[in-house]
């Protein structure tokens, strides 16, 4: 199995969340409700954190919701990070109100004494600040010469970070997260290879404003991906529009497929062909869902051929070889017995639930 090199980064502490250095990369979502409406923040955010979210980030748009922070921060299972745009003041208050992380935009906050203000009270109260740049939020372009070019987005984007990065560092602050987000994947890629290149800090990956479900899932999945596999991201945030519950299973499904990370099933089904003699599609919906809830790292096949199911999924902790009327129920790769398709869900369960015990006494 490939191991990936993962570019070392300065660590920071999120309330009692590692990111960065030697800890594993951190999936984290953001609440989509009213941030003024604690009940609802909170309720969203226990539901993500169910899911495997380990930092919740909440937008600070205007003074009511700066104003239920304390409650929201209070019940929140998980470290809390205000997301501030525009209104340095709203940060002072995000900080009073006892979040565990700041994220401030370099496009929308151009004054330079607004930022060391920030710092000043974060530094102080020992929260970490993500400098986090969006394609669409650039700062203004200097005027340009007759005939020069203007620089592409990507360098746009990390002249941006580094503009406050630089703000940060010069007042002796270093617990620092940057992100560099665009909604296309090879602009983000090329920001976050050059960001990584120039900084030793911790890095928040993500692509921005994605799209629906299944489009935004493709186009994360190839953004983190690739940039995970060169060994860059210390955190993740998949964006999609859509319950922000979607998101956690994404990000893990992404974090699994690259050996980074196992919360949940990972599940191994036959693309299904005119071999197979079983409705196998509902089989593995029903299959992932059960195993998903939860939320215990297995392997589980759903193969569609008696003959070839056992050999071609034999890295599974369990599966089955579905065929006609019956099935071949395997453990790492073996037969084990023969079951009745009405007892093929049955079957996987009982046999998936020892083999989560064993994993769990060791």
């Amino acid at each position: 199995m490939m191991e990936i090199q993962r570019r070392t980064s300065r660590p920071v502490w999120v309330g009692k969340v590692q990111v960065g250095g030697d800890a594993p990369i951190v999936v984290q979502s953001m609440t989509n409700t009213s941030t003024a409406d604690v009940q609802a923040t909170v309720r969203q955010i226990n539901e993500l954190a169910d899911l495997g979210c380990e930092i919740a980030r909440v937008a600070v748009p205007d003074r009511h919701a700066a104003a239920a922070l304390p409650d929201i921060v209070r019940h929140s299972p998980v470290p809390v990070v205000a997301d501030i745009h525009y209104d340095y003041r709203l940060a002072l208050a995000a900080l009073k109100a006892g979040v565990h992380g700041l994220r401030l935009n370099p496009g929308n906050i151009r004054d330079p004494e607004k930022v060391r203000i920030v710092v000043r009270l974060a530094r102080e109260r020992g929260v970490p600040i993500r400098v986090g740049v969006n394609e669409g939020s650039l700062p203004p372009l200097p005027p340009l010469a007759d005939g020069e070019m203007p620089p592409p987005k990507w360098q746009r984007m990390v002249d941006a970070a580094l503009w406050e990065v630089r703000i940060l560092e010069e007042m002796g602050f270093d617990q620092i997260k940057v992100s560099l987000k665009a909604f296309d994947v090879p602009t983000t890629i090329a920001a976050y290879r050059e960001i990584a290149r120039q900084t030793p800090y911790a890095l928040h990956i993500g692509i921005t404003e994605a799209g629906t479900l299944r489009s935004g899932s493709i186009r994360n999945a190839v953004g983190i991906g690739l940039l995970l596999a060169e060994g860059i991201g210390d955190t993740i945030r998949v964006s999609v529009s859509a319950d922000p519950k979607e998101e956690i299973p994404i990000a893990y499904d992404i974090l699994r497929a690259l050996n980074l990370r196992q919360r949940g099933p990972t599940i191994v089904a036959c693309p299904t062909c005119g071999r197979i003699e079983v409705d196998l599609i509902p089989l593995a919906l029903r299959v992932e869902e059960h195993f998903q809830k939860l939320g215990q790292p297995i392997t589980v096949a759903v193969m569609g051929c008696v003959v070839n199911g056992p050999g071609e999924a034999r890295e599974a902790d369990i599966g089955i070889a579905a065929g006609k009327g019956k099935g071949a129920i395997f453990r790492s790769g073996q037969v084990v017995r023969v079951v009745d398709e009405a007892d093929y869900l049955s079957a996987l369960v009982e046999e998936g639930q020892k083999v989560i015990a064993e994993k769990a006494s060791g």
